[in-house]
């Protein structure tokens, strides 16, 4: 992302100072200071080294797994996700899409509690989740709780609108309803139904990159003239549910009877059933000037909390003393893990390519990102028959001797 960042002239949003906790539903069970030694103190206090096991295991997956840029680079694709797991970690990385994250954890020494108290609260906080989501989307989930995430000033959401316009494309601002198979020269070639504002209409294309989920609880349109038929993929999506308040923290739910003392801006909470919120925290605007501060804990300030059901009146009313707004979203967000076997396939036919399914691997934005490079270097070097750039095996031997 940070190099899309650079070709767009975009800038780095400034950082703005808080601390976490994680939040029983009683008490809190970790509580970050200012300090950074009393903070390693605490866990080891806690959970004794179980934090050098998590940062261990963290790392040795993500260092693998940014290999696929050396790749990509090179100009290697992947026609199935299983194939490029294989180059990046071998066998043990798909069956990581297959074992819990809290099963790979205890393996490599972590202790229960340190996966029930803190694991668990930031695959919350994250997929809405418990630890039994597959370990290679757990690792991803975790390396982005270590903070070096960043966003971009005036929101992410600039990273894709500025893309869009250096392609120089062609938008139809339209809702896809279908995609129908036909032939010219022999060669697949491929109508996509739309409909706008202004009626229905469809266009003919010689390659298609799918992008929207193609599962029931997602998916409403058709494939037609496949053979064999194109089918629903299994699995299903895990709901969310994303409140934005504008009002007082009530600081006494959480053991701080005066809000002055309340030192925390992020709330994530251990997997307990009386909890209804997933996890809070005090959000910044997209633009933040050299003069922004945040409130102070007994000011008005917004907070964003995560649920899996929309707040009741009583529940916000645990929260927050008062408030002056709610604005609920409510939307299936990340895969259930737990609801397919299988990981998708890419390549959906000949030139018709499937970009979604990576999120049943791990889903963020990095992941989606990957997954783009990987169908266009793929449908280009099947375009070109290219075809000792696809499924190679011992990459970084190649690689290596390519440099």
């Amino acid at each position: 992302m940070q190099d899309f960042v650079k070709i767009l002239g975009l800038k780095h949003r400034r950082e703005v100072a808080g601390k976490s906790a994680i939040f029983s539903g009683e008490h809190f069970v970790l509580e970050e200071t200012d300090w950074y030694l009393l903070n390693l103190f605490r866990l080891w206090w806690h959970y004794g080294i179980s934090f050098l096991r998590l940062q261990m295991w963290v790392e040795e997956v993500m260092e693998k797994f940014m290999r696929i840029y050396k790749y990509q680079a090179h100009g290697y694709a992947f026609s199935s996700l299983e194939e490029l797991l294989r180059s990046l970690g071998g066998e043990a990385f798909v069956n990581m899409t297959q074992r819990s994250v809290a099963e790979s954890l205890l393996e490599v020494g972590v202790t229960q509690r340190f996966v029930d108290d803190v694991i668990a609260a930031v695959l919350r906080s994250s997929y809405g989740q418990s630890v039994l989501v597959p370990a290679f989307a757990g690792a991803m989930s975790l390396a982005g709780a270590q903070g070096s995430t960043w966003a971009v000033e005036g929101g992410n959401k600039l990273v894709c609108s500025g893309l869009l316009k250096l392609t120089k494309a062609n938008v139809i601002s339209a809702r896809v309803t279908g995609i129908s198979l036909h032939s010219s020269e022999g060669r697949a070639l491929y109508q996509v139904h739309y409909e706008s504002t202004e009626g229905q209409g469809s266009a003919f294309y010689d390659l298609v990159v799918v992008t929207t989920p193609l599962h029931p609880s997602r998916s409403n349109f058709t494939f037609e003239n496949f053979d064999p038929p194109i089918p629903d993929l299994p699995g299903a999506f895990h709901p969310s549910v994303t409140s934005v308040v504008h009002g007082y923290l009530n600081s006494s739910y959480f053991g701080f009877p005066d809000p002055k003392l309340f030192p925390f801006t992020s709330i994530l909470t251990t997997d307990t059933p009386d909890l209804f919120f997933h996890a809070m925290d005090n959000v910044c605007p997209v633009n933040i000037s050299a003069a922004f501060r945040r409130k102070q804990p007994q000011e008005a300030a917004v907070w964003r909390v995560l649920s899996q059901q929309p707040l009741e009146k009583p529940q916000l009313k645990t929260l927050f003393r008062s408030y002056y707004s709610v604005q609920v979203t409510e939307w299936p967000t990340y895969p259930r893990y737990d609801s397919a076997k299988a990981l998708p396939p890419i390549v959906l036919h000949e030139n018709l390519f499937y970009l979604s399914g990576v999120e049943w691997v791990a889903s963020s934005m990095e992941m989606v990102a990957v997954a783009a490079k990987n169908v266009a270097l793929l449908a280009y070097n099947r375009w070109h028959q290219e075809l000792e750039k696809i499924d190679q095996k011992d990459l970084m031997h190649k690689v290596k001797t390519e440099l």
